[in-house]
């Protein structure tokens, strides 16, 4: 056998002595079964707790780490418990202000709410407002400061005692047309009449609501005083502005023309009767309530023309033709402007005067017996 024969023979061996060599040099490789006492799968990552390390090298102390969603991994001291339920409110609420260190602010609202309270308002408090009986609750704080002016301006005194400045228009309490109707000022309806009998030239003012209980008495009341031309009410009326915005026409269109086609002179005062009058109708007992007992009405005795002749209303004598045609023109005239017209001829009631008023009838009926 030669020498090229022996690597042959030794193959053998190489491949029996591979294993073996190879378990020698791994022996350490294979991790114990008691790692961390608990066998190979509980091997867990563990941090060095101490910096000092002994002479063999190995930690002086270690644990395992927490975990990542933990308490102590987030820097918690102590865990939160679930059971804690919800968190108390401090007694009188958060104060953010305070705890920003910032002073305590008021608000608009809690300063006006307070001078309210305190009845130092600027402004005029009103109570019961939305019902039918509003109020105005104490005084409105004064304003040292002359009197307006009749323009109703307002002027602020300067310190020398002078003129002062005009600063603003204030309306005028005292005046039911300047006051808002949800304020218990006067509705609507009642400013636009008085609109029209200043148009109109009527002269009249305002005058405290008359009430005397459920069957007398007039919301808003006017004093009637004078007519357009400078016609004279004698003595002054007290009606409602309806039925003296129906007058003032009826005069203004019908009697003042009657008067100047017959006589050539216009009227210079009218007499009247009666206005408002707290009674039942021609004072009967038992009888229903006059349309005088609301305003609503309004009777004329004798009417006086510029020239002086004074027409009185009665029945007239046969040659009396111009006073007769005179009455006979208010009567066809009259019904235009009033719904009921009573005078000489009508009953024994109404022998000296006209009656004029505006009562409402459901079927819309006017009533002119004269």
């Amino acid at each position: 056998m030669g020498i090229a024969s022996v690597p042959r023979l030794l193959r053998p061996l190489g491949l029996l002595a591979l294993p073996f060599l190879l378990s020698t040099c791994s022996g350490g490789m294979i991790p114990p079964d008691d790692i961390d006492g608990a066998g190979v799968g509980a091997i867990q990552p563990v941090r060095e707790t101490a910096v000092a390390r002994t002479a063999d090298a190995r930690p002086a102390e270690s644990q395992p780490l927490p975990r990542i969603d933990s308490d102590e991994a987030m820097g918690i001291g102590e865990p939160v418990q679930a059971s804690m339920g919800v968190l108390a409110v401090p007694e009188g609420g958060v104060n953010m202000d305070e705890g920003l260190g910032v002073g305590r602010v008021q608000g608009l609202a809690e300063a006006e709410a307070e001078e309210i309270a305190e009845g130092g308002a600027t402004q005029v408090v009103v109570d019961g407002i939305g019902t039918d009986t509003p109020r105005q609750v104490g005084e409105p704080v004064s304003i040292p400061m002359t009197e307006a002016g009749s323009e109703g301006y307002l002027r602020v005194p300067d310190k020398a005692g002078g003129g002062g400045e005009q600063v603003a228009f204030i309306p005028r309490l005292s005046d039911p047309m300047q006051v808002p109707e949800g304020m218990g000022g006067m509705p609507a309806s009642e400013k636009a009449c008085r609109q029209r009998l200043r148009q109109l030239g009527v002269v009249f003012r305002d005058v405290p609501r008359i009430a005397r209980g459920k069957s007398c008495g007039i919301d808003w009341p006017v004093e009637l005083s004078g007519l357009s031309g400078g016609i004279r009410i004698k003595p002054a009326a007290q009606v409602n502005c309806q039925i003296t915005e129906a007058f003032a026409r009826w005069v203004k269109q019908e009697l003042v023309p009657a008067t100047r086609l017959r006589y050539l002179s216009g009227v210079g005062a009218i007499h009247q009767m009666s206005s408002y009058s707290c009674r039942t109708m021609n004072s009967r007992r038992g009888a229903a309530m006059s349309e005088h007992a609301r305003g609503n009405a309004i009777d004329v005795g004798k009417i006086v023309l510029k020239n002086g002749k004074a027409i009185a209303i009665e029945p007239k004598g046969f040659f009396a033709f111009r006073e007769k045609g005179l009455l006979k023109s208010v009567r066809g005239d009259s019904c235009k402007y009033f719904s009921t017209v009573l005078g000489p001829g009508s009953d024994r009631y109404h022998k000296d005067h006209f009656h004029f008023d505006l009562r409402v009838r459901k079927s819309g009926y006017r009533h002119c017996s004269l």
